[in-house]
């Protein structure tokens, strides 16, 4: 495939001209298409449905327009830094663009390692329903990691293979997102209602008034974030998109308006079908969305629910490998992580970054064997509260830039809007990462209940440790952090 030049990558990116540079592979659909994956909305509906009709009873679906419309914000500060900076690494490189290196880096630590965490819990999740569709209804623990190791290395193949591959399965994915989503949604809309409208309005007990929206409310809202996330995923292979700057706005706010809409069709969908009410609020029926699709349309739902499911979170996690994978690169080229020299290196006619690949492999292998453990829960609980904190670093960088003037709009895209819509972001971010991490007795174990603090202050002092030997006087880091940093100073005085 040949090499289409980087024309629209600003000038600030420090390379060696002999080096290889990231092909341009990627257009609006593809580009699209991978962060509507990496969002997944058979992921996200799955993973909060039954929890959030517990906690919150079935009007918890009121959580989801509330989180979908304030991470239109976010999505929207996102848009205008991609249009000015089409970096790889996306958050990492606004970060340090906005702030400085060090900022930079810890923004790209929290997002490294938030995505490396869902790289191992995707494939767990995924090894189940691919077991179930085949027919292996109890799987022993061991059968389920092994059976996930093999997902993590298709994924991973998939990924070093690149091109129209990955390109391929991502398509397919999303055409089987929309056929589990929107179909199942407004079939079970139209033809299989049970119960009335007026039920998204009841707590299920809950609580009632001001009472039920700062206790039980709370918690769905906590959850229903983890469905809206990874909308950025574009972003992170900025280097690699035709038309970056006008392309990528375009694709990260079309996933998460299409993706929040599909979830919030198929969950209300769901709940207006459920059979059962009183036993799904009861806890008695733990799995709700099958129950009710068994209901509705047959037992043979199930295994096309199990096929659904798998083909969800393993489409999921190839996206977040593709953007975790492109961070690593991102932090290598300007120096900045160990081993900087191997994980910065580019192979294949598409100039990919296999050996940071290989890198995720390991880790989130490892990881999959931690799967009986109560530290494996430990280390789950800080990857979505990761993604939150590492989009929260560039927004809040943006309103401190702007609050001192510093900021030059140029023709980025959303200038006119920009400043409250930052305001807004910023605000909606800082409540959700209290509400992420507040302690809620969940568990009898008490590091679990405060696991998103443990794991948060563990990794900071571990990326403390990593920074101060990468920023010393006179290392490679520091170099090249310096020398990015003038050139970007130099291009906005000019």
């Amino acid at each position: 495939m040949t090499e289409i030049p980087n024309t629209d990558v600003p000038d600030t990116v420090p390379a060696d001209p002999s080096a290889k540079r990231p092909v341009r592979d990627f257009r609006l659909r593809s580009a699209f298409a991978l962060s509507f994956a990496d969002l997944s909305p058979i992921v996200g509906i799955y993973t909060v449905f039954a929890i959030g009709l517990v906690a919150a009873g079935p009007a918890f679906l009121w959580a989801f327009p509330l989180v979908l419309i304030a991470q239109l914000f976010v999505c929207g500060v996102f848009g205008h830094l991609v249009s000015k900076w089409p970096f790889q690494g996306s958050v990492y490189a606004w970060s340090r663009e906005l702030v400085g290196p060090r900022f930079g880096w810890f923004t790209g630590w929290a997002y490294m390692w938030g995505l490396t965490l869902t790289l191992a819990v995707l494939p767990l999740a995924a090894s189940p329903y691919l077991l179930g569709a085949l027919g292996v209804n109890s799987p022993t623990q061991t059968t389920v990691e092994f059976v996930a190791l093999g997902i993590l290395l298709f994924g991973s193949a998939v990924n070093i293979f690149g091109g129209r591959v990955l390109k391929l399965l991502i398509f397919i994915a999303l055409a089987a997102e929309l056929i589990a989503s929107a179909g199942i949604g407004i079939a079970l809309l139209f033809f299989h209602r049970i119960n009335p409208l007026s039920v998204i309005f009841n707590g299920g007990g809950t609580g009632h008034g001001a009472h039920w929206l700062i206790g039980a409310f709370l918690l769905p809202v906590a959850y229903v974030a983890y469905t809206f996330i990874g909308f950025e995923a574009s972003a992170s292979i900025g280097e690699e998109v035709q038309a970056s700057r006008r392309v990528l706005p375009k694709a990260v706010m079309y996933s998460l308006v299409v993706g929040g809409l599909l979830v919030m069709v198929a969950c209300l969908g769901l709940v207006l079908a459920i059979p059962d009410m009183p036993a799904v609020l009861s806890g008695r029926d733990t799995n709700p969305i099958a129950t009710t699709l068994e209901h509705s349309f047959g037992s043979g739902a199930g295994r096309t629910l199990l096929v659904a499911l798998a083909i969800g979170f393993i489409s999921s996690m190839i996206a977040v490998q593709t953007a975790v994978t492109r961070a690593i690169w991102a932090n290598a080229r300007d120096k900045a992580l160990p081993g900087a020299g191997l994980l910065v290196k580019l192979s294949g006619r598409e100039h990919l970054p296999r050996h940071a690949i290989g890198l995720t492999v390991v880790i989130a292998g490892v990881l999959l064997f931690f799967g009986t453990s109560k530290v494996f829960a430990l280390l789950v609980t800080f990857s979505a509260f990761g993604f939150y904190l590492s989009y929260w670093m560039p927004v809040l960088g943006l309103a401190y830039v702007r609050w001192r003037g510093r900021w030059s709009l140029g023709d980025a895209w959303g200038v006119r809007w920009i400043g409250p819509v930052t305001v807004v972001a910023v605000v909606w971010l800082t409540l959700e990462i209290i509400n992420l991490a507040w302690p809620r007795s969940v568990t009898s174990d008490w590091y679990l209940n405060w696991g998103i603090i443990i794991m948060t202050g563990v990794l900071a002092v571990v990326g403390a440790v990593i920074s101060w030997r990468v920023f010393q006087p006179g290392s490679p880091g520091a170099l090249a952090s310096s020398e990015r940093t003038h050139a970007v100073l130099d291009t906005e005085d000019a």
